[in-house]
């Protein structure tokens, strides 16, 4: 497995690549955005690592340039950053997952082995797959999701949430299963985050439709059912 490392503090840089290259992984390492991002596009890697805070350019432009050349690499941030605010923008921005520093290498690990076993169990069942409920359609080999036949818009995660809902309708979903099942982990900070997507989904999904898809259960999660 191939990883790439875009971190500018060199401590933290040389202390990620000697846990994962014990692992086995190899690394490549780039110390600013710019360089993380031409090596990002030029080259295939399993999985990539980046700070936001960077030179030149900074983590958040790095990941959105990187998805939308190669929208299928995870991507994990790994920051300083660690408001529910800064998670969210970084999942906007493209970003599988959210690490905030000061991180344990095993904590780090442990990601890393849930992403890349998920991307490949993805990349194994997509070819074809077709998930529909009620109107709503879902294309996970070409990433195209439509309403009735109107193409939908959705970031990877308002994607990756909608598939999950999909894969389990009509049955309720906690916040914190949510947090497990799409984001692979738990949050520190809370799972209000969720909530924050939900509306996204909502906004997108079943703006100028008047049959609602996603509703609250009070004190419960979400369901995805016809009224």
């Amino acid at each position: 497995m191939h990883i790439l490392i875009i971190e500018d503090d060199l401590r933290v840089a040389e202390l990620i690549q000697r846990g994962l290259q014990e692992q086995g992984f190899e690394l490549a390492l780039a110390y600013d955005g710019l360089s993380g991002k031409k090596l990002a596009l030029q080259n295939d890697y399993d999985l990539i690592i980046t700070d936001i805070i960077l030179p030149k350019i900074d983590g958040l432009d790095v990941c959105k340039e990187i998805r939308q050349s190669k929208p299928d690499t995870p991507i994990i941030m790994l920051t300083a950053l660690g408001t529910t605010d800064d998670k969210i923008e970084g999942f906007d921005a493209g970003a599988d997952d959210y690490l905030v520093k000061p991180f344990e290498m095993r904590e780090l690990l442990a990601r890393i082995r849930a992403l890349l076993k998920r991307h490949s169990k993805t990349s194994a069942n997509t070819t074809g797959n077709i998930l529909k409920y009620d109107d709503l359609e879902m294309n996970l080999h070409t990433k195209i999701v439509k309403r009735s036949g109107l193409e939908i818009s959705l970031t990877p995660k308002e994607f990756n949430l909608l598939m999950y809902m999909m894969q389990n309708p009509e049955r309720v979903l906690s916040r914190v299963e949510i947090a497990e099942k799409v984001w692979d982990t738990h949050f520190d900070t809370g799972t209000n985050f969720i909530d924050v997507y939900i509306n996204y989904l909502r906004k997108k999904i079943e703006k100028n439709f008047e049959k609602k898809l996603i509703h609250t259960k009070s004190g419960m999660g979400f369901i995805l059912k016809t009224e």
